[in-house]
């Protein structure tokens, strides 16, 4: 790679790791080690296409893209992927006031199946529309809104009324 398109790259990488860090931990439901693989494996799918990702009219997108397809392709090599289990090893050190509802939210997103989960990271995390969130899932626009509509009610069932205590005033 020349040295101008290498620095582009290298800026482009800086500029948008961490917002695909945390796509990404969303995505895995909170573990962050899978989270860094696949940022990491993003990143290098970009640099190899960086000619062509360059020219794209939003290369952010693009790369929430590719980090959206590297993680349903993890999910579906059922070989590699790690035991759940219910609670977190890792458990912060209370130092953000958000860490409860964090930690619920981010269990009740790792029960959700990857493709709906996926869905509501792209809709509601990425705020993307319909017809964006499609294209980036290989799905139809019908198939996107009936994946969002059953991840949601699946995500009131699992999250009830104990939500409300987690909500600052």
């Amino acid at each position: 790679m020349r040295k101008v398109r290498a620095d582009e790259y290298a800026e482009f990488a800086a500029a948008r790791t961490g917002h695909l860090y945390r796509s990404a931990c969303l995505l895995t439901a909170g573990d962050t080690h899978l989270a860094e693989d696949l940022v990491q494996e993003t990143l290098g799918r970009l640099y190899v296409r960086w000619g062509r990702v360059s020219r794209a009219d939003n290369p952010a997108a693009y790369a929430q893209t590719v980090l959206t397809r590297t993680y349903l392709a993890h999910q579906r090599r059922r070989s590699s992927r790690e035991r759940a289990v219910e609670t977190f090893p890792d458990l912060p050190d209370g130092g953000g006031t958000d860490t409860p509802l964090r930690l619920t939210l981010l269990q009740a997103l790792g029960r959700l199946p990857a493709k709906d989960r996926a869905v509501v990271v792209l809709r509601y995390w990425e705020d993307r529309s319909i017809e964006e969130t499609a294209g980036a899932l290989n799905a139809s626009s019908a198939a996107v809104r009936t994946r969002s509509s059953r991840a949601l009610g699946r995500l009131r069932e699992l999250l009830g009324e104990d939500i409300g205590e987690y909500v600052r005033p």
